[in-house]
């Protein structure tokens, strides 16, 4: 039984010395294949180095998180393309998209930022335009703005996933409707999370892709304390309890469909 965690950020556990650790625990637990995700592009080469020391096991991405969109982000951004030359080529472009949780106290700066996120959203969008890519999308109380944007770029839809998805039955069939899908973390084992539980419903087994986003949102049980991809088989147990099949069709399918977008 295989699992692919499909969107984590290893660079936290190589910072702290425990990346060798977490990887065991990761094998052990039958996940066989990490993506790690660029958010800036101070973890870009981080992600491109591991990816070359583990091929097969480690992918990775490059990308400018909504929440890195600095007055500079010009500089990251036109060095995108340079990275997908690479002799190890990232499976995607992202993370990437519009985070309006996280936006400056007053209005005026949160304009300002904002404005600055949908113009690196778009920046990006182009790029993965241009790449015909795999696009990795963070939406945080933005929903609506980053599927009018997606629809402006021309982006392929079905190279389209919205990570950490936390939205319901209606958000998810907008995506779905356009080609693109949702990836569900350990927020969905939460008691109150019964909104994307109906979510990954709705979507269906056919497009499910899994991930922990770790080391941020750790499922239940270990929820409050630091996530790892070996905890992705706990969002597949979940995802086999609602559909009703053993997990490890849930394994096979969520494997599959992951190798399938990123083309592993």
């Amino acid at each position: 039984m295989e699992f692919i965690d499909s969107h984590c950020h290893l660079q936290t556990f190589l910072n702290k010395g425990q990346l060798t650790e977490v990887m065991s625990r990761a094998e052990q637990a039958g996940v066989t294949r990490l993506i790690t995700v660029g958010t800036h592009i101070g973890d870009w080469s981080c992600y491109r180095d591991l990816a070359k020391a583990h091929p097969g096991q480690v992918y990775w991405t490059v990308g400018i998180h909504p929440c890195h969109v600095e007055e500079d982000w010009q500089d990251q951004g036109s060095a995108l393309s340079v990275w997908f030359a690479d002799e190890c080529l990232p499976v995607a472009l992202g993370e990437i998209g519009l985070d309006y949780f996280h936006l400056p106290k007053f209005p005026d700066e949160a304009a300002e930022q904002k404005q600055r996120q949908q113009e690196a959203f778009a920046f990006q969008l182009a790029v993965a335009y241009q790449l015909d890519c795999p696009v990795v999308v963070h939406s945080r109380h933005a929903f609506h703005d980053c599927v009018a944007m997606l629809d402006q770029s021309g982006v392929n839809w079905e190279k389209v996933v919205f990570h950490c998805f936390s939205e319901g039955v209606d958000e998810v069939t907008q995506l779905n409707e356009r080609g693109g899908r949702a990836s569900f973390t350990g927020i969905a084992t939460y008691k109150n999370a019964a909104t994307i539980r109906e979510a990954i419903l709705a979507q269906g087994i056919e497009r499910l892709m899994i991930e922990t986003d770790a080391p941020y949102l750790a499922p239940v049980p270990h929820r409050g304390k630091p996530c790892e991809p070996s905890y992705v088989h706990h969002t597949a147990a979940l995802c086999a309890d609602l559909f009703g099949v053993p997990i490890e069709t849930i394994a096979e399918q969520t494997a599959a469909n992951t190798q399938a977008f990123f083309g592993l």
